[in-house]
């Protein structure tokens, strides 16, 4: 696979990289990936950085046409508000969905662990494979996850933002920018 167009992107925090680049598959076929590791809210500060940058992108990938993948370290729980949302808005598919929970955040730790650790993608993939893999030495475990580009059988549809939720994102988006 070649990467075409690399970016370093700093959505909301001037020190918090992302990076979005194309892919060429193998096929020829073009794909969007979106890498993010927004910044993870502090013990009694608000998370609304780190919800903003989640959901600029759900909006920037809403609905389209085109294959997308968007994984990274989101510090943000699988089933909070906000992971909820950016689903809705952007219309991706949670391949953890009917599989586990995927625990990868924290691997020292066993009692402590949750999914932070996220990959959405496009209906126009399949999940192939998925797991947790060992420790690696980090706090986080490491996943793999093994898509299949097949737009000719299409996952069941992802929820969808009605005008609530767009409205809660756009506010989200903006008090994040502050």
């Amino acid at each position: 696979m070649k990467l075409r167009t690399p970016d370093i992107r700093f959505l909301i925090d001037p020190e918090v990289p992302s990076f979005f680049t194309e892919i060429e598959l193998p096929s020829g076929k073009i794909i969007e990936f979106y890498g993010l590791h927004p910044r993870p809210p502090r013990f009694g500060q608000d998370t609304d950085e780190r919800d903003a940058e989640i959901l600029m992108i759900g909006r920037d990938v809403a609905h389209g046409e085109k294959p997308v993948v968007v994984t990274g370290d989101l510090n943000d729980v699988a089933w909070s508000d906000t992971t909820t949302l950016f689903q809705k808005i952007s219309g991706l598919v949670d391949p953890r969905i009917g599989r586990g929970f995927f625990n990868t955040f924290h691997a020292k730790y066993p009692i402590f662990r949750f999914p932070v650790d996220h990959i959405f993608h496009s209906r126009l993939f399949r999940l192939v494979e998925m797991k947790r893999l060992p420790s690696i030495g980090s706090d986080h475990f490491p996943i793999l996850a093994v898509l299949s580009y097949e737009p000719d059988r299409l996952n069941p549809e992802p929820s969808v933002a009605d005008r609530e939720d767009r409205k809660l994102a756009r506010e989200l988006i903006r008090e994040g920018k502050r």
